[in-house]
Parts: C-alpha cells; structure tokens; sequence
C-alpha cells in the first residue's frame, strides 16, 4: 500500500499464483470469471502468529454458477492448498 501512497504499518506479502492452463480452460467457459483471476495467497502476521491465507478456487467459482468447472477449481485448490502446506512446514 505503500507504493500506493497510504501508510500502512503492517505487513501483508500477497502472491499471485497461476496456471495458466487452468485459466485457459476456466475463461473459455466463462469469461466472467476473470474477474476472480490469478489466484492469490496471502502471508501475514495476526497476534504473533504467521497466517497463510486464500479464497479457495472452488467457492470463487460457485458465485459463477459454472458446475461443469467444478473438477478444475478443485485441482488449482488441491495445489494452492499443497503450496501452502509446502510453505508452512518449511
């Protein structure tokens, strides 16, 4: 937020994680739903503690009303998860 202008004291690291495969097949269907693209994880600091945080892929593109993507929300879900698994067990 800083490169922005606005003074913000805490620190909040947001990736953006995309394949773009995934993608393809997801706008194809629905064009709609770019506007939930890339993917994103966040890494920040709540009450000492390391948060890693996402919106899962599967609830995003339930607001689409898109079943027929269901299997490939849940496979960049299953690999964002593993990611962040991967993450916080160093």
């Amino acid at each position: 937020m800083t490169k922005k202008g606005v003074e913000f004291a805490r620190e909040c690291l947001i990736f953006e994680v995309c394949q773009p495969q995934q993608a393809k097949k997801v706008l194809d269907e629905n064009m709609s739903v770019s506007t939930a693209l890339p993917c994103r994880i966040s890494i920040y600091e709540e009450g000492g503690k390391t948060i890693l945080a996402t919106l899962k892929p599967t609830t995003l593109l339930a607001m689409f009303n898109t079943p027929q993507l269901k299997a490939v929300a849940q496979e960049v879900e299953d690999t964002i998860v593993k990611i962040m698994q991967e993450a916080a067990t160093g």
